[in-house]
């Protein structure tokens, strides 16, 4: 970020006690940091895998040929997304750091509260555009593909129930709007995992500390219930391991209710009522861990 991104208090003036503006400053920056280090190199590596499962099919059926590329595809999204989560945001304050940016930015008239706002706010920015660019190219395989296998079907002859049927089996696997809400849910994921990240960069030794610990962090999640139910059936259902356990739910999100978005791309229906929860919910942990990581951010000399 240069000097002249974030203006010098004037003489006098007052100085707000927060300010979108600079947030939203300090994001764009970001956004242009994570640009330059060549972040999006990652989706090209997605396009070739999508070529590579469009054009190699074990199915049986035209049908299954389909489903088998949107599980691999949206199973795809969902791994580049949290992975790039992690690791750009695993670099962002120790890179600010080595250029001695975070000096020059803090010694402006910038809260820290913002500028851990703003640079979480840059990477979800980036991790929308990527997953955005993502559907994109998923959507324009999986129609060409279906256009394909329905263009088969109607030349290779037979009943004309037996060929609606197929056709009508092949729309059923093929592409629907609805998969934009699988993709929304693996965003929900990402921004939870960014936020994670975020908090433990604010203390961790290094980049590749922060991302380690932040992958642990990821699986365990996912093995959330069984860890909470093994730790009950494994002690006693005291008031100090209530709390311990609630602690616990807290610090480590419960990834495996984004799964949802797994439903979506097996073909169930969309419900607004659980995207709306699981947008409130992900809120909640990013409050939770900014505040969190506020707290550690705040006693750090620099």
């Amino acid at each position: 970020m240069s000097d002249e991104a974030i203006t010098p208090r004037a003489p006098g003036k007052k100085v707000p006690f927060f300010s979108l503006t600079r947030v939203w400053t300090i994001a764009t920056s970001t956004v242009t940091q994570l640009v330059r280090m060549k972040t999006f190199y990652f989706l090209l590596a997605f396009a070739l895998l999508l070529l590579l499962v469009g054009n190699v099919s074990f199915a049986s059926s035209p049908a299954q040929a389909l489903s088998t590329l949107k599980k691999v595809s949206f199973g795809a999204i969902d791994l580049f997304a949290w992975l790039f989560a992690i690791v750009a945001t695993a670099l962002l304050i120790p890179r600010d750091i080595e250029d001695r940016t975070l000096y020059t930015i803090l010694s402006k008239p910038v809260r820290r509260g913002e500028y851990l706002l703003g640079k979480l706010a840059g990477v979800l920015v980036v991790i929308g555009v990527s997953l955005l660019v993502m559907f994109v190219i998923c959507s324009v395989m999986i129609i060409w593909k279906q256009a394909g296998y329905m263009a088969d079907e109607q030349a290779g002859g037979g009943r004309p129930e037996d060929i609606q049927a197929a056709l009508s089996l092949i729309s059923k696997n093929g592409f629907r709007i609805e998969l934009l809400a699988a993709v929304y849910g693996s965003f929900l994921k990402a921004s939870v995992v960014a936020a994670v990240t975020i908090l433990l960069s604010t203390f961790a030794s290094s980049s590749l500390f922060t991302i380690i610990i932040s992958i642990l962090v990821f699986l365990v999640g996912h093995a959330h219930s069984m860890a909470t139910d093994y730790w009950l059936r494994e002690t006693d259902s005291s008031m100090a391991v209530q709390m311990l356990l609630k602690v616990f739910k807290i610090i480590i999100p419960n990834f495996q209710l984004f799964s949802f978005s797994e439903g979506i791309v097996a073909g169930a229906a969309v419900a607004p009522a659980v995207l709306a929860q699981m947008t409130g919910l992900t809120a909640g942990y990013l409050v939770v861990f900014l505040f969190l990581s506020l707290i550690t951010f705040v006693d750090k000399e620099f």
